[in-house]
């Protein structure tokens, strides 16, 4: 008996004894029902099982799932629900008809609901009121309504004030009352920076304190968004370009502080950090982030992570790109005579890496050649290096362009591919004439813009 209750012990204390989620849905009736959970940037799949001819149905989870889950019918319409460690029951009509539905049991989930139909309203006012306080602040018909102002503001105060009191009266250890606000905040980047830029400072402090590492925002659901909307309220807070890298380093740091301490969260963090700042063309942002964590001491980083961290320090603008050596035999076009990279004499080379198996490829090459005969009026040479395997798929996709095209059949294997450190296809560097790489386009766009610059 003493060894069963250790038993129960640990098994409780491991969070491994499942709490239940039921339901009664009528329009359910013997539909599949998922229960997914998050971590990170992924969802995962906690349970799944069948309501019956009723629409009654049982879901479990356990202590591994804490955070914020979401049910899924056929409708493929989500129910956000908190997992918290407690016994959930709901009811309603079907998962996607909120006005319909009753939390039974589960005092968070209670808390949730009750929350997320007062804010709804809350929000729908504070929209109207902002809308009245602009008008009232920029409109010579009411410019002189001092007392419509005021009651205007106050009302607004008295919102978020109501607001900001259910919050507070919920339990201090409660997800919920984590959960609430740190929605708000995220959910609030877009609109400060659009609409209310008297409050961009004190949003981005907040950003800035969130803890990146803390496990409740990692199984929330908005461990992306904390992190893209932060970078997004930066680019978009109207500062100058040089002012808006400087805030985002500042926040890069303020991130690192918390991230840090966990090396699983600072990987998958940093790998989707750098993307994302690349898609936004920041690379001077990408750059100084690659430095700082190539020069941390205090993490572990996964290989591939580390590998593409260093092309930030060997690959950045201003370094001399790697020479390249050609083999005539593997030309697209065999009368093609470059033996070297740096026999090119035009003023500048765009140096694209891509494949026949790329889809982008399949749509930026061809318009890139459309581009070719124009920008080479610009001193703009273009080469193609193709991580092909096989001459018959290189030669059938490059033989309609009309610029340089190579391979040496060695994919990913490639010397090229290690020296240029490309990590995805297209990758594209612009080089001048000294093999000085003076840009990383992300898009064709991109270079359209730095390519009419030039006159």
């Amino acid at each position: 008996m003493k060894q069963f209750l250790v038993l129960i012990i640990c098994l409780y204390s491991n969070g491994l004894l499942a709490q239940s989620i039921k339901g009664q849905f009528l329009q359910l009736a013997n539909q599949l029902i998922k229960l997914d959970g998050f971590n990170g940037f992924k969802a995962y799949a906690i349970s799944s099982t069948s309501a019956d001819e009723k629409g009654n149905f049982t879901l479990n989870y356990s202590g591994a799932d804490y955070g914020v889950a979401y049910l899924m019918a056929s409708d493929n319409k989500p129910l956000f629900v908190i997992l918290s460690g407690e016994n959930i029951e709901l009811k309603g009509e079907a998962l996607s008809y909120n006005e319909t539905i009753q939390t039974i049991k589960g005092v968070e989930n209670q808390a949730f609901a009750i929350y997320a139909k007062a804010h709804a309203k809350r929000e729908q006012a504070l929209s109207a009121w902002l809308y009245l306080q602009k008008m009232y602040t920029t409109d010579s018909l009411f410019l002189n309504q001092i007392k419509a102002k005021q009651a205007i503001v106050a009302e607004k105060k008295r919102i978020l004030a109501e607001d900001d009191a259910f919050i507070k009266q919920l339990p201090q250890d409660s997800y919920v009352r984590w959960y609430l606000p740190m929605r708000g905040l995220i959910s609030s980047a877009a609109m400060i920076a659009q609409y209310r830029p008297e409050e961009v400072d004190a949003t981005i402090q907040s950003f800035r304190n969130i803890d990146y590492a803390d496990s409740r925002l990692y199984k929330s659901g908005l461990f992306k968004d904390a992190i893209e909307n932060h970078i997004l309220l930066i680019e978009n807070s109207g500062r100058p370009l040089e002012q808006v890298y400087r805030e985002m380093e500042i926040s890069i740091d303020a991130m690192l502080a918390f991230l840090l301490k966990d090396d699983k969260k600072l990987n998958e963090a940093s790998d989707f950090l750098f993307g994302f700042l690349e898609s936004r063309s920041l690379f001077q942002v990408s750059e100084y982030f690659a430095l700082k964590l190539l020069n941390e001491k205090n993490c572990t980083l996964e290989t591939t992570l580390a590998r593409q961290l260093e092309s930030y320090r060997a690959m950045k603008m201003s370094n001399i790109a790697p020479e390249i050596l050609f083999d005539k035999n593997k030309f697209s076009n065999t009368s093609q005579s470059l033996e070297k990279l740096s026999d090119i004499k035009s003023a500048f080379t765009l140096l694209v890496f891509g494949a026949s198996w790329c889809p982008k490829c399949s749509e930026e090459l061809p318009e890139l050649a459309k581009r070719y005969a124009q920008w080479k009026e610009k001193g703009v040479e273009l080469v193609f290096i193709a991580l092909e395997e096989d001459k018959p798929s290189f030669e059938n996709f490059t033989k309609a362009f009309p610029f340089v095209s190579y391979s040496d059949f060695k994919k990913w294997d490639s010397q090229m591919v290690s020296d240029y450190y490309v990590f995805a296809t297209p990758t594209m560097f612009l080089l001048d004439q000294n093999r000085k790489i003076i840009l990383r386009p992300n898009s064709i766009g991109h270079i359209d813009t730095w390519i009419n610059a030039l006159n």
